[in-house]
């Protein structure tokens, strides 16, 4: 079959593209503005990729058309897929009935509803507002190095397997699980699609203001995910998060599955104790119902990765995966493009690249920086690229945000115009008058290339540069490592 995705340099698009491939199909696409690493995952697959979105781009013929979730009315490509009534999907349902209904049976997806033959994957679906994609990745690793050989879909590059996806005939599926909605014909979340059974909710906290209303929009749509996982599975909850307690509250006596929680402490039937956060490795142990359980060690930095390694930990036991296999997962994981990645040292500064954009991920990430590089200065650079993070619903959370940092820089909100279609746009010189009021220094630049020049010049051997956003940052990390060079 011949699929054709709009919007194909998305995060979850792109994976979907090397899948489909991957099964056989042809596949090609369209977007706009692309930047690494998508673009580059895309090219070294050798898929075709239609610059701008154009009417004329339906002219070519395809099977299916899969509408990525960014694709709203209005856009020539889609309105001229509508005009056509050409069949078209979404990412969410294409990989449910193609690679997870069907698992290795027939690859189309209009046969994978009434194919008895059929055979559905096991599914392990991660979600939370943060840590998704780190989890996914430990996931996939750990399942890979206990002999699972498992199919996987993760909303970044794993580098231990340099691609965000990967398809095999096993019997085993791991998807990171997104809380934002599907397609422009398809509200629900796109977690809702992927047949969970295990599910790991990390945490839940407020985010993408420009769909939903407020935290209790958020909550619903999550326990809508909780009711999902049926009486074989299981269902991973992080308390440590206040909104996953109110969740479960809601949810006493509804659910029909396994409820496992998980945490640092409190009431949590596994927990991770006497962490150690050592300079090069963290250390901590496994309880379980009050327990010890086991002893680990990660490379990963911050406490919220012990969140993360413990969810995962106890995903794995109920796929009967050795506490031994675990380990050798965890000391050899590579963790994730654009999560803490150093991009490069020169001349003793340290560039990292982390995909950071709401106020909390904001926090951790610094947080976690400045325990692992606690001698040097620690310099914050902040985009504000996401649909949430642009708006003003965050600017009293991101006062706070970058509290672990020595200095901060802002960018200007990225896209200002398509921003007021949300809502109110954030005030970034405000914001950043109240993190110096704090008593921090701060300063707003309006992009990559004058945030280079100023601060090039005052950077000093043992610096550390945490650079923040969720798009390309007009290539701000190759600018400054090479600025810092020359």
């Amino acid at each position: 079959m011949h699929y054709h995705l709009i919007g194909i340099c998305g995060t979850a698009m792109a994976s979907l593209a090397g899948m489909l491939q991957a099964r056989g199909h042809k596949v090609t696409g369209s977007d706009q503005n692309v930047y690494p690493p998508m673009s580059t995952q895309l090219e070294e697959l050798g898929i075709e990729i239609m610059q701008g979105y154009k009417a004329e781009n339906a002219d070519f013929p395809r099977d299916v058309t899969v509408v990525g979730n960014t694709i709203m009315r209005g856009n020539p490509e889609l309105e001229e897929v509508l005009n056509r009534k050409m069949l078209y999907r979404s990412q969410a349902e294409t990989v449910r009935d193609v690679f997870i209904r069907t698992g290795a049976g027939s690859a189309d997806p209009n046969t994978a509803l009434t194919d008895v033959r059929a055979s559905a994957k096991k599914s392990l679906v991660i979600a939370g507002t943060h840590g998704k994609t780190t989890t996914t990745s430990i996931a996939t690793w750990i399942a890979e190095v206990a002999g699972l050989n498992p199919t996987f879909l993760v909303g970044g590059v794993v580098q231990n397997f340099g691609q965000s996806f990967r398809v095999t005939d096993s019997d085993h599926f791991i998807i990171e699980g997104d809380e934002y909605d599907t397609a422009f014909f398809d509200k629900k979340p796109k977690f809702m699609s992927y047949l969970p059974e295990i599910a790991i909710i990390n945490n839940i906290e407020f985010d993408h203001a420009d769909i939903y209303k407020d935290i209790d929009a958020i909550k619903w749509q999550f326990s809508r995910l909780m009711n999902l996982v049926p009486g074989n599975g299981r269902l991973i909850c992080g308390i440590d998060s206040p909104e996953v307690v109110a969740v479960l509250e809601q949810m006493k006596g509804k659910l029909h599955t396994t409820v496992e929680t998980f945490g640092l402490g409190g009431n949590a039937k596994w927990q991770a104790r006497n962490i150690d956060f050592g300079s090069d490795k963290m250390r901590f142990s496994v309880f379980h119902e009050g327990e010890k359980w086991g002893e680990f060690t990660t490379a990963m930095a911050g406490e919220f990765n012990v969140r993360n390694c413990l969810a995962v930990i106890i995903a794995a036991d109920a796929w009967g995966i050795s506490k031994e296999k675990i380990q050798e997962a965890l000391d050899t994981f590579r963790s994730v493009k654009r999560r803490m990645e150093v991009r490069g040292v020169e001349k003793g500064v340290t560039v990292i690249d982390d995909f950071a954009h709401h106020p909390t991920a904001v926090d951790e990430t610094l947080k976690a920086l400045r325990q692992k590089y606690s001698e040097g200065r620690l310099i914050a650079v902040f985009e504000p690229r996401s649909r949430s993070s642009r708006l003003s619903v965050f600017e009293e959370a991101y006062k706070k945000a970058f509290s672990h940092a020595d200095s901060v820089i802002i960018a200007g909100v990225f896209n200002p115009e398509d921003a007021k279609t949300y809502g109110e746009v954030l005030d970034v010189p405000k914001l950043v008058t109240d993190i110096t009021d704090s008593g921090k220094p701060a300063i707003t630049l309006p992009d990559a290339d004058a945030i280079v020049e100023h601060l090039t010049p005052q950077l000093a051997d043992g610096d550390v540069v945490a650079i923040m956003s969720n798009g390309g940052f007009g290539g701000i990390h190759e600018k400054l490592l090479t600025a810092i060079s020359a």
